[in-house]
């Protein structure tokens, strides 16, 4: 089946138009469709801007209408790949065991505790059921489930509408009661204070940033709550952690560039918070802790970073001393701190390494892994004695995997294995890595996934996924749900652009600010490079991405629209211009080193009114478009992809199908529950299995 003809189509909506003028740098700009930001948000409840949002509902589901039997199909595929009675591998910490499951049915995980003398493999208690507080709700996200030192009580934090702003309750493990304490207002995270009666947390200003770290003290008011911490630049965002050891709470401050750190005793909460080292602009660094000793993660003298330790009495600059020089070849992602051992995560030519030294001798090794390209990162661990290491893995081949190393004698124990209840056989499938030439030179890696049956010679259609953005990097993932792309002859593709730390903090740098530009031209030149080799052919490609990843979406089908057969673009942040003008909204001062301040810097302003996929929609052909938001995303807005829709209805030439889900009850991730997030991705295969002409027989079934 195909898209059909514009006849046969339901009318998608006409968005009024009310142009606004905004003049700056002695440029004129004239948004039409500025109307479609409700000015009483974050709440919206104008009833023109609900009616629009809710025709483009309407239109998508008149459009996907003749392949909800497809749909509903690969909702089954989808489900039937997802082991119903999953749980998680138990992770110890002190005398018990904390656990993770799922029943059959249930969208929400349950969480258990289990008595160390018990063994991990026993039933033990339930600790929390998710699917319990999400009774009446639409939308449900538990940030944390955080038991307290002595274990007599636990914390959780519960979103219910997407938000991110998050409430913080706690329930007494024996009998299973609530307290009255309830702190909202935050952003989810929390760290209990050495006794159990009193824990930090960070709460979220009038514009929703976590700017502040406060002290609840049980029993009490949380409107009686004490300061710890106030963050006072607008661009800056805290956050709290712990050392293995939770003897310490760590206050950080910083932006996507600078960083600056303190730490109190988790014993005397109420202590003055100790500065590590004073903010430098462009200098960041974190900290980890282990007897007495800090360890400082730093790119004081290096882009990709070095390894000093400072003694806690005296953690300042003038006392580091450097355990891990920098490399030009190496950077230095992460690291972990046991009392015997130290982690560092690092990478290399694009690729994920997990390097283990011994504190006594010094003796250090990287852990080898014999995929071409995979992912691999520390999970799970929860105790500064434990001598094995437990590490997820995965690849575009292999299903994520928990294992342990002992980091003494090197020997590997497989946890788990996600299971795949419908059938996978690895073997019919192939992962490769490529490096496609960008128009600059520069060789941009990217990681394919195909069955081996699958034809190198053009004919593939493709799914080319990317993000590039805050120097975050996407490793090689296992994801079930693409068997059903790639089970239909679709070969799919994770480029690493710039923008992203994949080739080190380089790679990150030539991708943001005046050098933004080389994400979006490295995703082309990979999808170029994919139809030169065979892979598809220009024309047969869709290209995806998610937040800033929506971004890249909506920036290269305006610069390279015939190399696309289909995009899809989630929550997609493509008002760039305007979210960057706008400091009212809670990213955006905090954003700047990203994108620029076009407020303050004319260049700034026209560099990215230059690339900003609402400001640079032309009359001309687009590929089919399927874009997502959600109504309480804090993140990215729900007017950006609303109106960036609407523009390209007003604006566009070809009769090539742009559908909007906006979702009315959630945010930046979409729906919450595991089932529901299923059907939102089998709507998106269905759409694109549509727009290929690849509906066949399955959207007449049923």
């Amino acid at each position: 089946m195909t898209s059909g003809s514009p006849a046969d189509r339901a009318a998608p909506p006409v968005a009024r138009r009310e142009p606004v003028e905004d003049i700056r740098h002695g440029d004129r700009r004239v948004d039409d469709y500025h109307w479609l930001r409700d000015p009483g948000y974050p709440e919206v409840r104008d009833p023109e801007i609900i009616a629009y949002l809710e025709a483009e509902n309407a239109y998508r589901e008149a459009v996907m209408a003749p392949v909800r039997p497809l749909q509903a199909a690969l909702f089954d595929e989808l489900k039937g790949r997802l082991k119903e009675d999953d749980s998680g591998v138990p992770v110890k910490k002190g005398s018990w065991f904390h656990t993770w499951r799922y029943k059959p049915d249930h969208q929400y995980p349950v969480h258990y505790l289990i008595p160390e003398r018990d063994g991990p493999d026993a039933e033990g208690r339930i600790l929390l059921d998710e699917n319990v507080l999400a009774e009446g709700h639409d939308y449900l996200s538990v940030r944390m489930v955080e038991p307290c030192p002595g274990y007599r009580r636990f914390a959780y934090t519960v979103d219910v509408d997407g938000s991110e702003q998050f409430e913080i309750r706690v329930r007494e493990i024996d009998g299973g009661a609530d307290l009255p304490d309830r702190v909202p207002g935050t952003n989810g995270v929390m760290a209990w204070a050495r006794d159990g009666e009193s824990f930090l947390y960070l709460r979220l200003d009038e514009s929703l940033r976590p700017s502040s770290v406060w002290r609840h003290r049980l029993g009490t008011p949380a409107e009686e709550d004490a300061p710890v911490y106030v963050e006072r630049d607008p661009g800056f965002m805290v956050s709290i952690d712990q050392p293995l050891d939770e003897s310490l709470i760590f206050i950080e401050a910083g932006d996507h560039e600078t960083s600056e750190v303190r730490f109190v005793p988790a014993d005397r909460p109420d202590a003055e918070p100790v500065l590590i080292a004073a903010r430098r602009e462009g200098h960041q660094y974190s900290a980890d802790h282990r007897d007495g000793t800090l360890y400082i993660l730093t790119d004081d003298i290096h882009e990709n970073r070095r390894i000093v330790t400072a003694p806690l009495a005296a953690p300042g600059p003038e006392n580091w001393q450097e355990m891990i020089a920098p490399s030009d070849a190496v950077y230095l992602s992460g690291l972990l701190v046991f009392r015997d051992f130290m982690v560092v995560t690092e990478r290399e030519e694009a690729m994920q390494h997990v390097r283990v030294r011994r504190f006594s001798d010094g003796d250090s090794h990287r852990i080898a892994f014999e995929e071409p390209a995979y992912s691999v990162h520390p999970r799970g661990n929860a105790e500064p004695g434990q001598r094995h290491l437990r590490l997820g893995f995965q690849s575009l081949v292999t299903p994520p995997t928990v294992l342990d190393y002992d980091m003494e004698t090197g020997q590997r124990t497989v946890r788990k294995v996600q299971e795949i209840p419908s059938g996978y056989d690895a073997t019919a499938y192939v992962s490769e890595r490529e490096w496609a030439a960008a128009p600059d030179g520069e060789k941009v890696p990217v990681t394919i996934v195909r069955r081996r049956d699958t034809p190198k010679d053009g004919s593939a259609p493709l799914y080319l996924y990317a993000y590039g953005s805050y120097g975050a990097t996407i490793d090689p993932y296992f994801s079930p749900n693409r068997l059903s792309l790639l089970d239909r002859g679709w070969v799919w593709a994770l480029a690493h652009p710039r923008g992203g730390s994949d080739l080190g903090r380089r790679w990150y740098n030539r991708g943001k600010l005046a050098h933004k530009v080389n994400t979006f031209t490295d995703v082309i030149a990979v999808g170029r490079h994919l139809a030169a080799e065979g892979y598809t052919t220009e024309g047969r490609l869709t290209v995806a991405g998610g937040s800033a990843g929506g971004l890249m979406v909506g920036a290269c089908v305006n610069m390279a629209p015939d190399l696309f057969h289909a995009a899809a673009a989630h929550v997609p942040f493509v008002d760039v211009l305007n979210t960057m003008l706008d400091d009212t909204l809670w990213l955006t001062p905090s954003e700047f080193v990203e994108w620029g301040n076009p407020i303050a810097d004319r260049e700034a302003y026209f560099r990215i009114k230059g690339y900003s996929p609402y400001d640079n929609v032309e009359a001309g052909r687009y590929p089919h478009l399927f874009v997502t938001g959600g109504i309480s995303d804090p993140r990215v807005t729900y007017w950006e992809p609303a109106k960036w829709v609407a523009r390209l209805r007003a604006t566009k030439t070809d009769d090539n199908l742009l559908v909007l889900r906006m979702n009315m009850g959630a945010g930046h991730g979409g729906a919450s529950g595991r089932y529901e997030s299923l059907k939102e991705l089998a709507e998106e295969f269905a759409f694109l299995l549509m727009v290929y002409g690849m509906a066949g027989d399955e959207a007449a079934a049923g």
